[in-house]
């Protein structure tokens, strides 16, 4: 599990929307592949089959990403692809799936 939080003066919520900043779910799916990252190494080219934002996050919430892997790994092959969710206080914020451009649907 990877905790986050979106500060108040990052540079993409001037504009998003002005007097009611929303982190902007590019931001919020960047976190996700951070966690990916950290759990699994580098990525190769990705794309995102599946992503469904529910609710906003704000900026200073904060939230954290829940990822598993999509498919079960065979013998010792990394994941290719991953499931995820996006959580604040316990409620979804955001899931989806992630995958390396390659592979295959599930």
């Amino acid at each position: 599990m990877n905790r986050f939080t979106i500060a108040h003066d990052h540079p993409s919520l001037a504009g998003h929307f002005p007097g009611r900043p929303i982190v902007p779910g590019v931001v919020v799916l960047d976190r996700v592949l951070d966690a990916v990252e950290a759990a699994h190494g580098p990525l190769p080219a990705l794309r995102l089959p599946q992503v469904k934002f529910v609710r906003p996050l704000l900026p200073g919430e904060p939230a954290q990403v829940v990822i598993e892997a999509a498919a079960p790994v065979e013998t010792g092959a990394p994941a290719s692809r991953w499931r995820f969710r996006v959580e604040r206080d316990g409620e979804l914020v955001a899931s989806g799936e992630i995958a390396a451009a390659g592979a295959s649907a599930a």
